[in-house]
């Protein structure tokens, strides 16, 4: 059989993980797959507009609006889930983050506070509210469209700076002038749950069919994991 080509339009914080699923999945069966990768609220927004992928790649409740939509043909299948993390110029000291006290002091220590429009931004509104710091971090939280932006304002400010992030393409970035602190305290931990799901209408492609299988094998899951994603 030729090799067939999958289209892939996926959140970015799975993209260490998947990169080498891809490859893996080439290896075993021919395939090729091209990924597009795009922060959640993104997603939605170019599948709504008609852009043409395979397969999606994102929150179950991203994947659930776009079933309600009628614009998944399948049922989820499970990626894995991802924690949250702190990131600092490489070259800067280590704020303690071990646990909630040390972490809330780091907050009020730092010269700002920089993370996405996604799920792990979205999130920490919702924790520095928890934790009774709005008003205290309110004047220096910076919120960046994706972690690219993220990543390179970190890696370019404030020696004083804290950056957020899923914990995958911190570890996967730290050679690009940032230093992966470690991951929020287990107390307060949040993770982002991620599933791949057929976009209605490609059902005929039997390689996409194929990846989506190959996603749930126990190969796929062996090189998540690996990369962080649990």
């Amino acid at each position: 059989m030729a090799p067939g080509e999958v289209s892939l339009l996926s959140a970015g914080a799975v993209k260490p993980g998947l990169t080498k699923v891809i490859d893996a999945f080439h290896q075993a069966c021919g395939h090729f797959a091209r990924p597009v990768f795009a922060t959640a609220p993104a997603i939605a927004e170019r599948i709504d507009a008609g852009e043409t992928h395979d397969i999606v790649i994102a929150p179950p409740p991203v994947l659930d609006r776009l079933a309600e939509a009628a614009l998944v043909a399948t049922a989820p299948v499970l990626v894995g889930r991802i924690g949250a993390g702190v990131m600092v110029r490489s070259g800067a000291p280590l704020p303690k983050i071990a646990t909630v006290d040390e972490f809330k002091q780091s907050l009020l220590d730092a010269a700002s506070l920089v993370y996405n429009q996604a799920s792990t931004g979205i999130y920490l509104d919702s924790l520095f509210s928890r934790l009774g710091l709005s008003t205290e971090l309110a004047g220096k939280s910076k919120r960046l469209a994706d972690f690219a932006a993220v990543l390179d304002h970190i890696s370019k400010g404030d020696f004083g700076e804290l950056g957020f992030g899923a914990t995958t393409v911190i570890i996967e970035n730290q050679n690009q002038g940032v230093s992966f602190v470690g991951p929020l305290p287990a107390a307060i931990q949040n993770y982002t749950t991620y599933a791949a799901a057929m976009i209605a209408g490609r059902r005929t492609n039997q390689a996409a069919q194929e990846f989506l299988r190959y996603l749930a094998s126990p190969p796929a899951k062996s090189l998540f994991a690996a990369a962080g994603i649990e």
